[in-house]
């Protein structure tokens, strides 16, 4: 897992698939502009979600893991709270691996929760189980879904 400010995203370019031509997007398009939508910036290897979401529970938010995708998550418009266990530590599957959407969901506690302002970014690897969501209202945020390598 990365926690970063994203005037640091070029630290990361060598270690995160996607992650420079993702930064490019973001820096030519005002993401806060644009309408909630996917965008495929390299077919199915690079996928762009704009997300506009009411706040979640922490009781509601269960940790989630990828096979096939990393995650970067964004908080454009407020801090959002995400939570991080290591994978290999959770045991308590809830819903099998889908392969289809490449999720699979665990009923562990998280080892942590932390705060993502705006600014900053979180990556997630198929190492980490995460759940994101946590916020004092609606929200705006970015996911990008970058194909392992």
């Amino acid at each position: 897992m990365i926690l970063d400010k994203l005037e640091n995203a070029d630290w990361y370019f060598g270690c995160v698939p996607g992650f420079q031509q993702f930064m490019k997007f973001f820096n030519d398009n005002d993401l806060e502009e644009l309408p909630a939508c996917n965008i495929k910036l390299d077919g199915h290897d690079l996928i762009v979600k704009i997300c506009d979401q009411s706040p979640k529970d922490e009781k509601d938010c269960k940790l989630e893991a990828h096979k096939d995708y990393i995650d970067i998550q964004i908080p454009l418009t407020a801090t959002e709270t995400m939570l991080w266990s290591s994978l290999e530590d959770c045991q308590n599957v809830i819903k099998e691996y889908d392969e289809g959407k490449d999720v699979e969901f665990y009923g562990d506690k998280p080892a942590a929760r932390f705060s993502v302002p705006k600014g900053y970014f979180a990556v997630f690897f198929p190492t980490d189980a995460h759940a994101a969501g946590m916020a004092s209202g609606k929200f705006r945020k970015i996911i990008v879904k970058a194909k392992v390598e």
